[in-house]
């Protein structure tokens, strides 16, 4: 069976300083499984609009699939604002084409060859998103791979949507910052990380936690009792923007290819180092690094 690789949730606009670019996570996510060779999509709504027609022409220039709905929303857009480390803070657009993405026939055929997706909290904002989201993973291979790159953003995420998400999906990859937002939410208290890990896994039933610390280094944690740190080298920074997005498309590629999740993790952090020392979220990746899973 061949690899089909979905990201599904928000697809948008992000506008940098130096102009905007095409983002969200799930498209930034399947523009770097693309580059391993993965036949990827991206899943999501724009609008009846000429930033809507930008996106798809933008994703299509990329080599990107997509099953993208045209609705009578806006399409999304995010302002970015970089602190002088290159960290970014987003002011996100309410009640765009994104928050109403629908279930459709093409999405079920979709999700019902998809081996591996991720999707993230943010575009489960509104609940007919979360509805399409949680339909598209039931219409899944029981064996499919589902990544939740939580991605908490400001104000829209709820227990609810952590908890349903976490219980649906078999890998959690979080950053250190929203690790302490999920300990707070679920009652973990002063634990290791290796031992934070070991009780998320057990009480969500997940395969692998991954925890990304910037510049202080990376843990995979798997239900077979791995427990791997890895430090991020040090590098000239860029913009960080769509960093954690290639880590996880290179941890899910690794995986797809028969690696094992401390080879995935160490791919992983290569890349995004990488992704960070470039402007933009959807850099072109080096060969030495696309071949690293082949």
């Amino acid at each position: 069976m061949k690899n089909i690789i979905t990201g599904i949730g928000e697809a948008l606009w992000d506008i940098l300083p130096e102009g905007k670019k095409i983002g969200g996570a799930p498209a930034n996510f399947a523009y770097h499984c693309s580059q391993f060779g993965y036949e990827s999509y991206v899943a999501s709504a724009v609008g009846n609009d000429l930033l809507g027609d930008e996106i798809i022409n933008a994703l299509q220039s990329s080599g990107l699939k997509q099953e993208i709905a045209r609705v009578d929303y806006p399409t999304g857009t995010v302002k970015v604002v970089l602190d002088s480390k290159g960290i970014p803070t987003y002011d996100i657009c309410e009640n765009v084409a994104w928050d109403n993405i629908a279930f459709t026939q093409q999405l079920k055929a979709l999700a019902r060859h998809t081996t591996a997706v991720c999707l993230g909290s943010l575009a489960q904002r509104s609940p007919i998103s979360r509805k399409a989201i949680r339909q598209f993973l039931s219409a899944m291979p029981d064996n499919g791979l589902k990544i939740f790159d939580i991605n908490l953003r400001q104000k829209y995420y709820s227990k609810q949507i952590i908890e349903e998400s976490l219980k649906e999906c078999n890998i959690l990859k979080i950053n250190d910052e929203e690790l302490i937002i999920l300990n707070n939410i679920f009652g973990y208290k002063d634990l290791e990380i290796q031992e934070n890990c070991n009780k998320i896994i057990q009480d969500f039933k997940l395969k692998e936690i991954i925890v990304t610390c910037g510049a202080k280094g990376s843990y995979v944690a798997s239900a077979e009792g791995t427990f791997n740190f890895e430090p991020t080298p040090k590098i000239k920074v860029a913009d960080t923007v769509g960093a954690g997005d290639s880590f996880t498309a290179a941890y899910c590629s690794a995986t797809l290819a028969g690696k094992n999740c401390i080879e995935a993790h160490k791919l992983a952090v290569e890349v995004s180092s990488y992704v960070c020392t470039c402007n933009g979220a959807m850099p072109k990746l080096p060969k030495h690094l696309i071949e690293k899973i082949r």
